[in-house]
């Protein structure tokens, strides 16, 4: 078997108990009478059920001191709901002796019920689950399908009238604890059943009667006010067809009056015609006199006006050359002065390279000084160089020339030694002939 949700068999309980609270107090408000006061039981248990349902999910909420969970703010909440709701609401708040948003709740049902609106107060209440979120769980029972049953249920408690006094009453302190042996019948009962079932049917046509005079009043309100907006309109036509009139009657007057203006002005306008026919006819023969002048003037104005034109064009023509001309001269100047600027920037620089060729002359020419003096003493010392060159092959001449005459004479005196050796022996002529030079 599926485990039940808590919270749905919580609310099945709690609807089931206003049913039975609900119902058992009809019964025995009408079998017993209509007028009920603080003391009957069923109507105490009624109070106390009610007050479980409205706590049913209830939030809790942070006070100053502690933590609570009251039914107040949600009832406190239909007077900005239901306009007819202020009155109970400041009735409730100027009670003495209520110290606890628990006591003000309980007594503002008791107020609730014997105004007969209870159940018009949580209608405007529970339809309005995005305020009630603030106070309850999503899954209380004023926000489920269960607290719509139970407001509707409440509708037939405007069968019965409720006497009770509430100033002086400690409601604060009271502890509510549903009594269920006051629901608990035994099945044998047939008799309470079907008195049940009388009451019940007489309750159905009670309520239907209720309902059909509600609608009816309804119905009646909105025709009166059907019928004094209608006798307002009417009023305000009346006016505006009077005022309707009274503007035909001044329209009419106004019209007789602009008519009999209207003969004298053509009249009026009649001798006018004649003295002004007379007055046109003398003027016509003097503008056919003037006429034939006037195209004379106007045959001339017009040749003066082709030669003006001709001459006109002419100027506007040398006009258009002399800007031609001006706009080329102007492209020339600029062209001229583009130009200036280039050559401008070329002579700087050419002077730039000018003055660096300077430099470089200057260098060379340094250079140049330092070569030739350099070569100067290369030279004087090339010629010392060729003085000596030219002493050593003097030198060397005369070397040769005495090596020569040294040899010629050594060859002379070996010549000599010869032929004083070759007659002495062989021998030592040998060794005479083996020297060479």
């Amino acid at each position: 078997m599926a485990v039940k949700d808590p919270t749905a068999v919580e609310r099945a309980n709690l609807l089931n108990m206003a049913k039975l609270s609900i119902k058992g107090l009809i019964e025995s408000a009408l079998s017993f009478g209509r007028t009920l006061d603080s003391d009957y039981p069923p109507l105490q248990q009624f109070f106390v059920v009610m007050e479980h349902c409205l706590k049913h999910g209830l939030k809790v909420r942070k006070s100053f001191l502690s933590y609570n969970k009251t039914i107040w703010g949600p009832l406190e909440l239909i007077e900005k709901l239901y306009p007819e709701a202020e009155e109970i609401a400041a009735s409730v708040r100027d009670l003495p002796g209520l110290k606890t948003p628990l006591g003000r709740a309980r007594a503002w049902l008791r107020l609730a019920l014997m105004q007969k609106k209870m159940a018009d107060y949580l209608r405007c209440l529970i339809i309005r689950r995005d305020l009630l979120s603030e106070f309850y769980d999503y899954h209380a029972l004023m926000m489920e399908e269960e607290g719509v049953v139970i407001v509707g249920l409440l509708v037939g408690l405007n069968v019965i009238d409720a006497n009770l006094c509430v100033k002086g009453e400690d409601l604060d302190s009271q502890v509510g604890v549903i009594d269920f042996s006051m629901y608990l019948k035994n099945e044998d009962d047939t008799e309470s059943k079907e008195r049940s079932d009388h009451i019940a049917a007489i309750l159905d046509q009670k309520n239907y009667v209720e309902e059909l005079n509600r609608q009816l009043n309804s119905t009646v309100s909105s025709l009166h006010g059907r019928v004094n907006s209608l006798e307002k309109s009417n009023t305000k036509l009346i006016e505006e067809l009077a005022i309707a009139k009274n503007n035909i009657i001044k329209l009419q007057e106004e019209n007789h009056h602009l008519r009999s203006e209207n003969a004298l002005i053509l009249m009026k306008t009649q001798r006018h015609l004649e003295v002004n026919k007379v007055d046109a006819e003398t003027e016509l023969q003097t503008y056919k006199h003037s006429r034939q002048s006037l195209d004379e003037m106007y045959n001339e104005a017009h040749r003066q006006l082709r030669e003006e034109s001709q001459l006109r064009q002419d100027i506007e023509n040398e006009l258009m050359v002399q800007v031609g001309m001006k706009h080329e001269i102007e492209l020339a100047m600029k062209l001229l002065e583009k130009d200036i600027h280039e050559k401008q920037d070329t002579l700087i620089s050419l002077r730039q390279q000018l003055e660096e060729v300077k430099a470089i002359n200057v260098e060379m020419y340094q250079k140049l000084q330092c070569s030739d003096d350099a070569m100067k003493e290369k030279n004087e010392i090339i010629g010392r160089l060729e003085d000596k060159t030219n002493q050593i092959t003097a030198t060397m001449k005369q070397l040769e020339q005495s090596d020569k005459e040294l040899l010629t004479q050594t060859r002379t005196i070996a010549m000599s030694l010869v032929k004083c050796v070759s007659n002495e022996g062989q021998p030592q002529y040998k060794l005479v002939k083996d020297i060479s030079f």
